[in-house]
């Protein structure tokens, strides 16, 4: 849910974590800043989606690791039930797969919580206008994932079988029949794996097929 920048309404957030003087602290933080009201405290998963089904806020303030639902699950379940609220993760974790789950299960944003204060409203208010405010450590964490990822990590299942049987010297028709699906099908497949691959025909991508070991 985006938040008009010249509304005169306040950004409503809850804050989700399971440590009491956390909750309170970043409840004093945001309700005196300008143009944010916390409407809610949650200590786990379940009482965000809860909470969230419920009032609506607009931005949510989510840790990762809590007792019962996680963060991340809490992400996946309460934007099932909400999907325009917009959540930024907050927490003391920056390792990749935290940082790389979050955003595959929905979050806009990741915080630490180590943050100076003004970082962390700035980023609230980033979040309420349609921004995806992201931590320079969670930032590095996610460049670097994408420049390590090998092509084969960026096919679908079906592309990769498609690859396999090219890299086999199968002719579309014969995949088809293989795979139970339409020559148009695989056409379709091969287009996609010849962008991922960086590949202009099918030769290339039987060659490369056979160097990665899918043959």
């Amino acid at each position: 849910m985006y938040v008009d920048a010249e509304s005169d309404q306040p950004i409503r957030v809850l804050i989700v974590d399971d440590h009491p003087l956390v909750r309170r602290g970043l409840t004093a933080l945001l309700n005196a800043a300008a143009g944010i009201e916390v409407v809610g405290a949650a200590s786990d998963g379940e009482e965000a989606v809860a909470f969230a089904v419920e009032d609506h806020p607009d931005i949510v303030l989510m840790d990762v690791s809590m007792p019962g639902m996680n963060g991340i699950e809490a992400v996946r379940r309460l934007l099932r039930a909400v999907p325009d609220t917009r959540v930024v993760m907050l927490t003391s974790f920056s390792q990749r797969d935290v940082v790389i789950e979050s955003f595959d299960s929905g979050a806009v944003g990741f915080l630490l919580k180590d943050a100076e204060p003004n970082e962390l409203i700035n980023g609230i208010r980033a979040a309420a206008r349609g921004d995806a405010p992201v931590s320079p450590r969670a930032a590095r964490e996610l460049l670097q994932d994408r420049t390590q990822r090998r092509p084969l990590d960026e096919l679908t299942q079906r592309e990769r079988d498609v690859l396999t049987l090219v890299g086999r010297g199968m002719a579309n028709k014969q995949i088809a029949w293989r795979l139970g699906i339409s020559e148009k099908t695989v056409k379709a497949h091969l287009g996609s794996v010849f962008d991922r691959l960086g590949v202009d025909d099918r030769t290339q991508a039987a060659l490369w097929a056979q160097k990665h070991g899918l043959v």
